[in-house]
């Protein structure tokens, strides 16, 4: 009711007194506050009554012939406006509050206010918990687009990852630092010589967050979910039968040889559901709070909030922090980092500002590439190979990262950065490009390049260079999904991709259900990556391995059905007081179950 009160008050004020100051008599009629509220005249009566016993407004009648009524707005309408938004945001209605401010605020300038007093909110502090109770330690912190699942079998971007890593758990970890697999919600795993045979013993006493305990029934039911019609099925390409021998070893037998097998289940799409969770789940999103192994609990949370609490009982040791907010911003805010990059999705935001002495300042190169790739399943000019040649080499990325800089820090080669280190570029002069279109055939064929609002920056640029060579091209932004639907009708689409986990997320990129290049590349090279990859999973060391992904990636280059074109700097700022293992994982985010706070209580 007290909400529905301070709309009609501030569209009463924006109705009859924008932009002036509170305190001043202003004419009016119950007819026209009905018109206004979309009300009755006996209905406007009624509510004129309510806002006089709320103070909010006088009521003037007017008496006798030719006196018109009056009302005087007694609150001042933007510190109103931002005292009722910084309410609903310290309750947790952050969308209730985005709201109002994008119904009510009058220009910038009330938005920047809120917005300012908003990122004080920002950042690690100690809330207390109650009468008598200790301290809590809290992360609160922006993000920039809501979930798109939480489902690990219909996992695919990054930031779901991350929160999936966070509430569930995998049978094994991958350790990037150190470049090797640790045991996870398993102790101990073993593989056949021709490693067609895997077994993994898990953790006795590891509970779920509804406290029941995980067996191998658990783990037999995620991998068979997994099997079916899901998104990353792929990632039991081979498998034939997935057994169990008593309630802590399970048994997984192949078709062929995968020496990798146990790098696949590290991914965060093979982390453990509960069994018959599957009834939880309805359009591949999770229903209320689903139930996992991961450090912190998924609570309660709003439209516009994610929270996690910390799992007393993780088995890998509680985190120190007791709970993390994101607070989902809407398209108009620009958020602030406080352990995740400023615009982890999109490369088109303004640098960091240089932190200050005592701040950390951390700093990596994305693993993964933006770059653009061709739709070799639909008619148009990029179906030859020779007007994406004319394209690739327009486009130099080293230009590109020159002229609009950001968090562009180097040209891309391939999807790694020390794959491009590696890369010795070819030098192309004004002839070759001229007769890369002329053997083209290029007749002015517009080129449809679909593209997310976050690459506007990038999509600009690369318009003016293609259109010095006459290709114009027409942008296309999908709408749908957390980064919008994947236009089939385009002749591009320009695009990140994040490596995680090394070798198994660069399968992923050629077989995830949703991967564009899944979608994008012919039958007859897909069936070729396909074989090769049957290769990489047989071959017995990892140099041979590397050498075969490294073969894909050169043809796909080669005959510019990808155009790489940059790798990202990834930045976060970080308050002195925090401490514990602060570094950037291969996401991009830092691991919350890892950091604690030097503060005082």
């Amino acid at each position: 009711m007290q909400l529905l009160t301070t709309e009609r008050y501030l569209t009463l004020f924006n109705r009859f007194s924008p932009g002036s100051a509170a305190g001043m008599p202003i004419e009016a009629t119950l007819d026209e506050v009905a018109e206004t509220l979309f009300c009755t005249a006996r209905n406007a009566r009624l509510i004129v009554r309510k806002l006089e016993e709320e103070g909010l407004i006088e009521w003037r009648p007017g008496l006798g012939r030719g006196n018109r009524s009056q009302i005087v707005f007694r609150r001042d309408q933007e510190a109103y406006l931002l005292e009722i938004a910084r309410g609903q945001a310290e309750s947790g209605d952050y969308k209730q509050a985005f709201d109002l401010l994008e119904t009510h605020g009058q220009g910038a300038e009330t938005r920047e206010s809120f917005l300012a007093w908003l990122n004080g909110q920002f950042g690690y502090r100690k809330e207390a918990r109650g009468e008598g109770g200790r301290a809590m330690d809290a992360l609160v912190f922006p993000i920039n687009q809501q979930t798109s699942t939480l489902d690990p079998a219909e996992l695919y971007y990054a930031m779901d990852a991350q929160i999936i890593r966070q509430v569930f758990d995998r049978l094994l970890h991958f350790d990037a630092d150190g470049r090797r697999i640790v045991g996870g919600l398993a102790h101990h795993w073993t593989s056949g010589a021709d490693a067609t045979e895997w077994t993994f013993y898990l953790r006795k006493g590891v509970r779920f967050h509804d406290g029941r305990e995980l067996t191998s029934a658990d783990v037999r039911y995620t991998f068979e979910r997994l099997r079916g019609a899901t998104s990353n099925r792929w990632l039991m390409r081979g498998v034939a039968a997935i057994e169990t021998a008593g309630t802590l070893v399970v048994r997984f037998r192949l078709h062929r040889p995968n020496r990798i097998f146990d790098r696949f289940v590290c991914s965060a799409a093979a982390s453990i559901v509960q069994d018959g969770s599957g009834g939880t789940l309805g359009g591949g999103e999770w229903r209320g709070q689903p139930a996992g192994t991961g450090p912190f609990r998924l609570a309660p949370g709003t439209p516009f909030r994610i929270r996690l609490e910390a799992n007393p009982d993780y088995f890998h040791g509680r985190p120190y922090l007791d709970r993390v907010d994101m607070i989902v911003m809407p398209d108009y805010c620009r958020s602030e980092s406080f352990g995740v990059p400023a615009d982890r999705h999109g490369a088109d935001a303004d640098p960091y500002s240089e932190a200050t002495d005592d701040w950390q300042n951390i700093e990596q190169l994305c693993r993964g590439s933006t770059m653009l790739s061709m739709n070799l399943g639909r008619s148009g000019p990029q179906r030859s190979e020779r007007f994406r040649q004319a394209v690739r080499m327009i486009l130099d990325a080293g230009a590109l990262i020159a002229e609009i800089g950001g968090d562009r820090a180097m040209p891309a080669y391939g999807f790694c950065p020390e794959t491009s280190s590696a890369y010795e570029p070819t030098a192309y002069g004004e002839a070759d490009i001229r007769a890369a279109l002329q053997g083209a055939g290029y007749d002015g064929e517009p080129f449809r390049l679909s593209i997310h609002e976050k690459h506007r920056g990038d999509a600009r640029w690369i318009c003016d260079r293609l259109g010095r060579w006459g290709i114009r091209t027409e942008l296309v932004v999908p709408s749908g999904g957390i980064c919008g639907a994947l236009d089939e009708g385009a002749d591009g689409t320009l695009m990140n991709i994040v490596l995680a986990e090394d070798e198994v997320c660069e399968i992923e990129t050629y077989e995830h259900e949703s991967a564009t290049l899944k979608r994008y590349l012919d039958p007859e090279r897909m069936a070729w990556i396909n074989g090769r990859i049957d290769e990489a999973l047989a071959a017995d060391t990892p140099d041979a391995r590397r050498r075969i992904f490294r073969d894909i990636e050169g043809r796909l280059r080669e005959e510019a059905c990808v155009v790489f074109l940059y790798h990202r700097r990834l930045n976060t700022l970080l308050h002195p007081s925090v401490r514990g293992v602060v570094r950037l994982n291969a996401l991009g985010w830092i691991d919350f179950k890892d950091v604690w706070m030097e503060q005082a209580e």
